[in-house]
């Protein structure tokens, strides 16, 4: 997954070694994805592999690194996990829906709406 320019700086300067020793070092080219994405389309290990076509849609699998605690700064290995883009993608979705509500909330309140107060 591309990084956002805002998040580059919370990455180490090392991320593309760290990235590449997890995706073509530990997973050996292949999603390590054990259904954690929530997809429901894998039993066992998702069988996507870098570079070939994604069973389901066909499209070119690109294997991503994802961060299980969703913190780019935690690069230790076990928070670490090679996803091809849609496993990852999936895994990500609740932690994207939150980021854009809190950008979204952001947005309003610095073009001077008031936040709503429960009542």
């Amino acid at each position: 997954m591309p990084i956002r320019p805002e998040n580059r700086g919370r990455y180490p300067a090392d991320w593309p070694v760290i990235s590449r020793r997890i995706r073509f070092g530990r997973a050996a080219s292949r999603c390590e994805c054990l259904g954690e994405c929530g997809r429901g389309t894998h039993d066992g290990r998702c069988p996507n592999q870098h570079g070939a076509p994604a069973y389901g849609t066909g499209s070119r699998v690109i294997l991503t690194t994802a961060h299980l605690d969703h913190t780019p700064e935690n690069c230790d290995p076990a928070n670490l996990r090679a996803m091809c883009q849609g496993c990852h993608l999936h895994y990500d979705r609740q932690h994207h829906a939150e980021t854009r509500a809190a950008s979204r909330r952001a947005a309003i309140e610095a073009a001077g709406q008031l936040p709503l107060e429960p009542s």
